[in-house]
């Protein structure tokens, strides 16, 4: 008995002792120095340890969240926090932070969920976000991000909120995207997005949200979006689209697909007059 109680004892005394390690530890401390935390609306006692920091959660001794919205925190985004290799979601949402997301991103193997919108981000998305296929939400709207969509996206097999509005990103959406069948959420307006949607769009049987708005997408509006038996807000006027429609597309569009002409003139697409609608894209 008395050494089933010294064996509990130790165990107690062991958990007690267990903390974040010093990598993990200095890695935050970093991160805290490099964006101005003497000056952040809560900040930290880099002294003390690292489960009592504000909007950071620690489990098994190891960082997993990281939750510091609107905290007044500034400069580039510090790659130190990539060495935090077991975390699961990092929510910067309306801050400052400038710089690009450095490739070392893909090291984040375990995230789920990335949200650093509404800060003033630049550079292109990383190849390596492909590596994070745990990843279930990716919102990184409100920025300044430029370059195109990596081909690599469709890697994101859980992926469910993909939400990049109001950035200066270009170029056709890869096939990739496509591919992303657990897709919700994909949010891509009022960027500089061009080339035709393809028709594969009916493979999102998931998605409640297509935010197309405010891009240079030309062609065909697809008609296997009407396949979309889950979709409740659909937004692409403000295109270049061309061609027919039909009432059931018109009538889910919260602008009832006005698009831009040559001249940039706001034109609606014109209806089809079969109320039945057609199935399958024209060539």
């Amino acid at each position: 008995m008395r050494k089933i109680t010294s064996l509990l004892l130790s165990f107690i005394a062991f958990s007690a002792m267990a903390e974040v390690s010093s990598i993990e530890k200095e890695a935050l401390i970093k991160f805290y120095e490099a964006t101005n935390g003497k000056h952040w609306k809560t900040t930290w006692n880099i002294s003390g340890p690292v489960e009592n920091f504000y909007g950071v959660t620690v489990k098994n001794n190891r960082v997993v969240g990281i939750s510091l919205p609107n905290n007044n925190i500034s400069g580039q985004f510090p790659e130190a926090l990539t060495q935090l290799t077991s975390l699961e979601t990092l929510h910067l949402f309306r801050n400052d932070i400038s710089g690009s997301l450095p490739s070392s991103i893909g090291n984040l193997t375990s995230l789920k969920h990335l949200n650093i919108s509404f800060n003033k981000l630049t550079g292109t998305l990383p190849s390596s976000i492909a590596k994070l296929t745990h990843l279930e939400s990716m919102e990184l709207y409100m920025n300044n991000l430029t370059g195109s969509i990596p081909s690599e996206i469709g890697q994101l097999k859980k992926l469910e909120n993909l939400s990049l509005f109001n950035n200066s990103l270009e170029g056709e959406l890869p096939k990739g995207l496509y591919e992303l069948t657990q897709l919700k959420v994909l949010m891509l307006s009022s960027n500089n997005f061009s080339g035709r949607l393809s028709y594969e769009i009916e493979n999102l049987k998931q998605l409640e949200n297509l935010s197309l708005f405010e891009n240079n997408f030309i062609g065909q509006v697809p008609f296997e979006i009407e396949k979309l038996k889950n979709l409740k807000e659909l937004n692409i006027s403000y295109n270049k689209f061309t061609g027919l429609i039909s009432y059931a597309m018109a009538s889910k569009d919260s602008f009832q697909m006005t698009m831009l002409d040559d001249k940039g003139v706001a034109v609606k697409l014109k209806l089809l007059s079969d109320a039945t609608g057609l199935v399958g894209t024209p060539d």
